[in-house]
């Protein structure tokens, strides 16, 4: 397996070479985002890359989004592409490493780009970083993908392990993924417990 560092992850944003990348907010998400009414979440986006998610959170009137990447690359272009957005919001660490603790946590493309030996460890930090009955939301690809490089895909069975020990809820097959992704998603909707 190739490693997954920050200079890895930087060439493919500085080369363009970022399939994953909608350039915009998937449809589920959105979907989600536009029923929310506490404009005062604090709302983490992991692993955030370009982020159309929290360019369209802070365009509705959330202030307290937070984007953390390993890269920096991305995060310069939410900043160039967002300007008024708070630069101290945009966060250059190591998720793992991360401090504080948010309302509801926004997964998008992150899970399936770590490690698949991190996901245990992924969904633990999770658990730590949201307040008590804070909600962990997104997408996994529910589908075999790639073995030796991300993304790397996986099965419901497979992730409820990691999450049921630290959440309860859902997670369903999407029924609005957004293009090539139809029929490859789940819809996760957990709960701290």
């Amino acid at each position: 397996m190739i490693e997954l560092s920050e200079t890895f992850w930087n060439n493919k944003y500085l080369h363009n070479k970022t399939g994953w990348d909608l350039g915009k907010i998937s449809n589920p998400l959105k979907e989600y985002v536009d029923q929310l009414e506490d404009k005062n979440l604090r709302i983490l986006i992991p692993g955030g890359g370009n982020s159309y998610e929290a360019e369209y959170l802070f365009n509705k009137g959330f202030k307290n989004v937070f984007v953390v990447d390993i890269a920096s690359a991305p995060l310069k272009r939410i900043q160039n592409r967002v300007p008024s957005f708070p630069k101290e919001n945009l966060i250059h660490a190591d998720f793992f490493e991360l401090k504080g603790t948010f309302d509801l946590i926004i997964e998008q493309t992150f899970f399936c780009a770590i490690n698949p030996e991190l996901r245990s460890k992924y969904a633990q930090k999770t658990h730590k970083l949201l307040v008590k009955k804070g909600k962990l939301v997104g997408l996994l690809f529910d589908a075999k993908l790639n073995e030796d490089h991300p993304p790397f895909g996986g099965s419901k069975q497979e992730y409820e392990d990691y999450f049921m020990p630290y959440f309860l809820g859902s997670m369903e097959p999407c029924y609005n993924s957004s293009g090539g992704r139809k029929g490859m998603e789940l819809f996760v909707k957990k709960i701290k417990k």
